[in-house]
């Protein structure tokens, strides 16, 4: 066994997520268990997402992996589809107390 898979294994153990998938995946304070049910629902997110390409009525943002970039993209096909000035553009954000998505 090499030292990279025994530390895997250490890790795993005490239900902390290992260094190479945080490397590659975002940093969290979460057990294992819980980073990785996290890690499923911002993985079922995408997939919804790219399903049709088009942006969706409701979004977990801190959800995505890197949410300032979509917000940006956003902006961005917004100014240019209606031909505004990006730096005029702002954010508008509706906080609901809705928990399916669906719902809205």
């Amino acid at each position: 066994m090499t030292d990279d898979m025994d530390m895997l294994s250490d890790k795993m153990f005490l239900n902390l997520q290992p260094d190479l998938w945080v490397k590659y995946a975002y940093f969290s304070l979460k057990s294992l268990p819980a980073w990785y049910e996290d890690l499923l629902l911002r993985i079922k997110q995408l997939d919804e997402y790219s399903e049709e390409l088009i942006a969706p009525a409701s979004l977990w943002i801190s959800g995505l992996f890197n949410p300032m970039s979509y917000l940006t993209s956003i902006m961005q096909v917004t100014a240019r589809r209606d031909n505004l000035a990006l730096d005029d553009m702002t954010l508008k954000t509706d906080v609901t107390n809705i928990r399916d998505h669906l719902e809205i």
